[in-house]
């Protein structure tokens, strides 16, 4: 893949019922979502028009949206669903995400799990 510009969301705050616990998927807890959007934004960056880019608050109302009504066990299945709603919106763009887990109920652990996806030949981001 030839190197591409990229749009980037990152640490956003979704709350979702998702987890292997029974509370996790009735209480809900946060989630943080980083994302990286791959295309070329050469057209919109010359004519100042968003039409040739992703307009990220449409991305992150939809996201918002999606976490809200989602009910399921695992962050997979969770990044599984935003993959697939980022590619409903802006069709199979090179996407890289970070989708975490702020406070897993683990005994003794005060960190947080993550899963890393990609989709369309994406690579990781420097950024």
């Amino acid at each position: 893949m030839t190197d591409l510009d990229a749009l980037h969301i990152r640490e956003l705050r979704l709350w979702a019922h998702v987890g292997v616990l029974e509370h996790e998927r009735r209480d809900g807890q946060w989630f943080r979502l980083d994302i990286t959007l791959s295309l070329d934004l050469s057209r919109p960056a010359a004519d100042d028009d968003l039409s040739g880019s992703v307009d990220y608050n449409r991305t992150i109302a939809a996201l918002q949206e999606l976490a809200a009504g989602l009910r399921c066990l695992t962050i997979e299945h969770f990044s599984e669903q935003v993959l697939d709603r980022l590619e409903s919106l802006h069709g199979p763009l090179p996407v890289w995400l970070r989708l975490c887990k702020c406070a897993p109920p683990v005994s003794g652990f005060d960190g947080w799990v993550a899963v890393e996806r990609v989709r369309h030949g994406a690579s990781r981001p420097t950024a």
